[in-house]
This record gives C-alpha cells, structure tokens and sequence, in this order.
C-alpha cells in the first residue's frame, strides 16, 4: 500500500512533465485537440458493446498488433474493440485501422481517471501491447474484475533493472497481469524475475512479423512497375516529412550524375502536403509525374511523386531500393515500418533516428538488410551501390524476407491464448 501511495504521489509531481510533452506542438507530429479531455478519462461513448480494450502506447505498437487485430475481427466481426493510445502519432496510425477499432486516449495514470475510463468503456478484458505497465491503471482495472494480459510482451536488461529497483511497485504490477506473451525466452526469464508467475508466462514470438502480402498487392506492383520502366533503376523515399524531402531530393541529384536513368518514387508521409511537395520538386528543376495525373512516365522523368493513400505495399514492390522515411528528421519521428519492404524482399536503407523500430532493425542489420545512413550524401552513395550491384541486393532482400518468413507464427498462438481466455 505504502508503495503504491509514493508511486501516485511522485506521479503527481511528475504530471505537468508528462501534460507538456503530451500537449505542446511539434513539427510533424497531429495535436489531440478538443480530445484533450481522454487523457482524464472522459471518453466519448463507444458504438459497440463489451468491448476487448488493447492499449498500444505509440507508432511502433500500433503498428505491432495491427495483424492481431485484423485476425480477431476476421474470426469475431462482432467483436467490439477500443484501441487505445498515449501519443497523438499512435492515434494518427490507429485511424488507418478504419472501422476495426474505435480509438480513445489512454487515460493518465490516475486511478480517478482509469475509473472513470472503466465506467463508460467497460471492457471485458484488457490487452496491453509490449511493456506498457502503469500501476494505477493495472490495479483499478484489476479491483473490478477485467482480465489483463500482456502480448508481443518484451523486457529488456535495462528495463528489468529499472523496475527491479522498485521491488514492491514490480510485485503490484505482477499480481495484477494474468498473463504475459513473450517475444523472446530471455524476455520471459527477466519477468519471471521480476515476480510474474511462471505459469502465467509463455513465450510466442512477435506478431510484427505475421504480415501478409495478398498477391493483388504484387500484381499491382508489378502493373506499376511496367508503367515506371522495367529497364529503369528505381527507389523509393516512403513516407517523408517535412525537412526530409529537401534532404531526398539533394540524394537523387547526386545519384543522376552518375547514373542519369534512376527515378525517384517520392511518398510524402501526410497527404495535406502532396501539393507543396510537388511546389519543391519543380522549384529544383525536376520532371515531375504525380501518380493522379494523367501524364505518362516518360524517359526524362526523374521524379514519379505518389499522391494516393493506402497504396504504400504496391509502391514499395514497384522498386529496387527502399528508403524508409522519418528517419532524417531528428527525433520527432522515429522512423516508420521496415518489416513491409523487408516482406516484399526489397534492401532497406534507413537514416539514424529509428527508435519506433530499433528491434526490427537491429535484426535486419545483423543479416545485411537493412542500411543505415547519417545524411544524404551517404544515402546517394548507398543507392547508388545498390544499383552497381544487384545481385548484392538481391541478397539483401532475400535477407530480409528471410528474417520474416523465421518470425512468423506468434499471431495465431496469440489468437488461440485469447480464444480460450478471452474471445
């Protein structure tokens, strides 16, 4: 008890922190807005029923348990489903999720506001993505009686230490979860370390990596690529921001001095700035096609600019080279998904700031399939050496679908732990 009354009260003190970072505007970043008032727990009243609260913390959760999500609504279309997020790029993702799921803001950790949550959601049970373990929420949805368990769970070194320096907060937080689905055996170890059951912790993979790649989405690729030029060299910047696309542009320039046929698939990350992006290419002297015009691609095309939403697969299957964007823009990003190129076996090239994606890159570092560059300069060059060397490529393609073929498996283990606990 004492343990838990330090927590809430330092949570107090530290709570203007956690309100200024949640509320104050950044560049590229979506504002909560009016919806400010989630973070107290006035959520809005959800359309469906009884629904299965998942909470995903960021981008890169999100993102993770995407696949989940689809599978349940596939097998259990009835399903009501309330995703829940901390930060405003998670909810920017969550809408890309459409009709699956209906999206509030994670409430503070304040129990008067996790109750408040509780009363007007009432869900029958809570999902939580990776390690994002609040006492106060874990301990209210738990005195009411909704199951909790943890999936995709992974638990550094680092982190374990972290709470294992707060011995008592850490046997709260594990007498409230009734079961954790591990990434990795080592993750599985250090919560059992930490004071979580052994028989309520199982090790299934990650469900990151069960992506599908329907074979419309290759045909379609292929279609495009037809349209582009087979015999042409082509990359793709997917999902740039703002101060990233200068940074593109200045690469491809350098990669048209020495190789004079290469065209640039060009993705702005937000549609409302398809048109300045366009502006910016034809201000620095490129020949622009955008994908809803009804202009050809031509020879003397050097700039193919992708101006549709929900295409992203095809577009990445339609080149030779992947550069993932939100990777050059600072920190206030934090890169974007690199298991989709790596699916379609494509070699990635990522800038330095990937902290969304750290797990998934390290992994495909360490097989040659994804690169990662400081700036532009060194972007033109690794380009441009994937070009000189396709076969080399190639490989790294291979190397990368390879690393999600070995991965696969953990969404229909997690799906059978929630149909005989949950669904």
């Amino acid at each position: 008890m004492f343990a838990r009354l330090l927590y809430t009260f330092l949570f107090y003190l530290l709570a203007p922190v956690f309100l200024f970072r949640l509320f104050r505007k950044r560049p590229n970043t979506p504002a909560a807005g009016k919806r400010w008032r989630e973070y107290f727990g006035a959520a809005p009243e959800l359309k469906g029923q009884n629904p299965i609260w998942i909470h995903a913390a960021s981008v890169g959760e999100t993102i993770a348990i995407s696949p989940l999500i689809k599978a349940i609504k596939q097998a259990y279309p009835q399903q009501a489903i309330v995703l829940t997020t901390t930060t405003t790029t998670g909810a920017e993702q969550a809408a890309k999720l459409g009709e699956l799921v209906e999206h509030r803001y994670m409430p503070l950790d304040f129990s008067w506001a996790v109750r408040a949550f509780l009363r007007r959601v009432q869900p029958k049970a809570m999902l939580i993505v990776e390690t994002e373990l609040w006492l106060n929420a874990l301990v209210s949805v738990k005195r009411v009686g909704i199951p909790i368990f943890v999936l995709n769970a992974r638990l550094s070194e680092r982190s374990y230490k972290r709470y294992a320096k707060f011995s008592a907060i850490a046997r709260l937080i594990a007498s409230s979860v009734d079961g954790v689905l591990c990434q990795h055996h080592d993750d599985a170890e250090r919560f059992q370390r930490l004071g979580f059951k052994k028989e309520n912790v199982l090790t299934v993979g990650s469900v990151k990596y069960d992506l599908q790649i329907a074979d419309a989405v290759i045909s379609a690729a292929d279609d495009l690529r037809e349209k582009l030029g087979v015999g042409r060299l082509v990359w793709i910047a997917a999902s740039t921001h703002e101060g990233e696309d200068e940074q593109i542009l200045s690469s491809h320039r350098e990669l048209l001095k020495k190789k004079p046929e290469s065209l640039l698939v060009l993705v702005p990350r937000h549609p409302q700035r398809f048109e300045a992006v366009d502006v910016l290419c034809r201000q620095q002297g490129f020949d622009v096609v955008r994908r809803t015009s009804s202009q050809s691609v031509t020879a003397n095309t050097q700039v193919y600019l992708a101006d549709t939403m929900g295409e992203m697969l095809q577009l990445l299957g339609a080149a030779d080279v992947v550069f993932m964007g939100g990777s050059l823009v600072g920190d206030s990003v934090g890169g974007h998904n690199l298991l989709e190129p790596a699916a379609l076996a494509k070699p990635v090239i990522t800038g330095p700031s990937i902290y969304n994606f750290n797990d998934i890159a390290q992994q495909l570092m360490e097989v040659g399939a994804c690169r990662m560059c400081q700036d532009n300069q060194q972007l033109a060059e690794m380009v441009g050496r994937s070009f000189e060397n396709p076969k080399q490529a190639c490989l790294s393609g291979r190397a990368g679908f390879a690393v999600v073929e070995k991965n696969r498996g953990a969404l229909e283990k997690t799906l059978a732990f929630l149909r005989a606990k949950v669904l």
